[in-house]
């Protein structure tokens, strides 16, 4: 190699190296994006209105497959701000998807109004609801009740034992979450076996 050629080589060096980085940069992928192609949150749908056929879009939680309508006093709706949504049955629900939801902000997120007097309890922001949170009674996926409700009056009523806005509902729902989820499968097994034990009692009877 001639001195010219050595010397244009070494002045090139730099623009490969820079131009090699490029093309990894451009093959890279950042952990957001590969999460929202293969995580566990890509099952959402994108909504612009999510309150309109609520219950048709989003019949079950989608982390416990409960009937949202059954439970439409304590059910919550996510709706984050790139359209992506989802509901739940409540606040222990909402809150893994808030948490698996990292690299989304929720944009609306609504609940139901556990102390109106419809059958089907009526939306509302989370910011204008008062939640009642109540260790001495059971709650939806929780052991400490966390009902939400728009007349602050009608929450204080309850009995609880503090009425607080939904940030520390939510806290108190992570707080909570370890020993809800230990509750939840020890209900669930239990459920499990008891319809096995009924499906072969059926069974046997048929036979």
């Amino acid at each position: 190699m001639n001195r010219r050629t050595l010397l244009t080589s070494a002045a090139l060096a730099p623009v490969a190296l820079a131009l090699s980085s490029l093309a990894a940069a451009a093959k890279m992928v950042t952990p957001w994006e590969w999460t929202r192609k293969n995580g566990v949150t890509g099952h959402m749908q994108k909504d612009p209105d999510p309150t309109d056929k609520e219950f048709e879009k989003y019949p079950r939680c989608t982390y416990c497959g409960m009937v949202r309508e059954q439970w439409s006093h304590s059910r919550h709706l996510i709706q984050y701000d790139d359209d992506s949504t989802e509901g739940t049955c409540s606040i222990h629900c909402a809150s893994l998807s808030i948490g698996l939801n990292m690299d989304r902000a929720p944009k609306n997120i609504w609940v139901g109004d556990a102390g109106s007097d419809a059958e089907v309890k009526p939306l509302i922001k989370v910011e204008d609801a008062h939640y009642a949170l109540d260790p001495s009674k059971p709650g939806t996926m929780s052991a400490t009740r966390k009902w939400a409700y728009a007349d602050p009056a009608k929450a204080a009523a309850v009995g609880a034992e503090r009425v607080v806005p939904f940030e520390q509902a939510l806290e108190a729902a992570y707080s909570d979450m370890a020993k809800n989820t230990l509750m939840i499968r020890k209900r669930r097994a239990e459920k499990r076996a008891h319809m096995a034990k009924k499906m072969k009692m059926m069974k046997d009877k048929a036979n």
